[in-house]
């Protein structure tokens, strides 16, 4: 939705992001002529996105940003999120905010938008490579899939052992946020990984193996069912995402196997929280792509204003906006929130 949004001036103002407990300072009041910002995420359909979007649109609102924002039409759509770029360099935007398909191809056309001048962060999903952007604003991917990881091992006690695991990711690209939650699962269930920058390279005879799923519901049912065919005694289910989760579930109820399978994800949406409470999903991550957003518009507005780019969190290479492990089935030793807290911070 494409528009000039009404500037407020804010001084001394502070947003609470209470996920987080990160406090941040408001930015500054900005010149005249407003500054014009670009989100551009991998659809506008999966809720995700949707809360990204909302969090850009009331922080441009409040902080007087011209916002413009594009979508791919499915996840993957990589030449739909480079015309979304292109547009956004010939329209002088000041920063462009990505959540990037293809993290190794969309390096070029970013780096031609850093060329005039332009602010370029990353959304969730880090660059291949991670410089190629200005700043990133993200969760921890691999410790959102370590600790589902962990609580899965725990919770399968010593049927761990001989666990037999499906594995649904999203797609192809890697490396990517896909690659981190995957490999994080592993780690966290102790399985040695191969390349940590890939997925599918492990030679662990628990994995039955990996079907992606485009991080959708469709998707993760027709993965379970490829995986079901190739081996049925499949007892342990990580997943993407929860649309994905919510998919092999269905997968699962249809060939009778719901009630003995664990399932695991990552992100936190209400749907998913719902889906925690109602038993479908054993444990998910809980990520929060409101604050991203928004602290990514902040990040625009501040160098439109005096050129300052946004610093990581200390001893990482990102921003990290937090992960929260979200079970009703709490293991010794691993902190997590129940559904019932974690409905009080889900989006979607």
């Amino acid at each position: 939705m494409n528009g000039r949004i009404a500037r407020r001036r804010t001084t001394g103002r502070r947003a609470l992001w209470a996920a987080s407990a990160i406090m941040i300072a408001a930015t500054p009041a900005l010149a005249a002529d407003p500054p014009t910002a670009c989100l551009v995420t991998k659809t506008d359909t999966n809720p995700f996105f949707v809360k990204m979007k909302e969090g850009a649109v009331a922080k441009a609102k409040e902080l007087g940003v011209n916002l413009k924002t594009y979508a791919g039409k499915i996840d993957g759509d990589h030449e739909g999120q480079v015309a979304a770029v292109e547009a956004c360099i010939a329209g002088g935007a000041k920063g462009i905010m990505i959540t990037a398909s293809d993290t190794k191809a969309i390096v070029d056309v970013l780096d031609q938008a850093r060329q005039a001048g332009i602010l370029v962060i990353a959304l969730d999903t880090p660059l291949d490579p991670p410089d190629a952007a200005d700043a990133t604003f993200a969760t921890d991917n691999f410790k959102a899939g370590e600790l589902i990881g962990q609580w899965a091992k725990a919770t399968m006690g010593d049927k761990a052992a001989s666990a037999k695991i499906a594995m649904l990711d999203l797609g192809i690209s890697q490396p990517s946020v896909d690659v981190l939650r995957d490999q994080g699962f592993l780690s966290g269930f102790g399985i040695d990984l191969a390349d940590p920058h890939r997925w599918g390279d492990e030679t662990d005879p628990r994995i039955v193996g990996n079907e992606v799923t485009s991080g959708n519901e469709e998707g993760g049912l027709n993965a379970m069912e490829a995986l079901l065919t190739k081996d049925p005694q499949i007892n342990m289910v990580y997943t993407i995402n929860e649309p994905a989760a919510a998919g092999a579930y269905e997968a699962l109820k249809a060939a009778g196997r719901d009630k003995d399978v664990l399932i695991v994800s990552v992100d936190g949406g209400c749907p998913g929280v719902s889906n925690v409470k109602a038993g479908v999903i054993g444990a998910t991550s809980q990520q929060y792509p409101l604050m991203m957003a928004a602290l990514g518009v902040e990040a625009i507005a501040k160098f439109a204003a005096d050129g300052t780019k946004p610093a990581p969190t200390p001893g990482k290479d990102f921003f990290d906006t937090g992960v929260a492990l979200v079970t009703d089935h709490p293991v010794s030793g691993l902190d997590s929130i129940d559904s019932t807290k974690a409905t009080s911070l889900c989006w979607g």
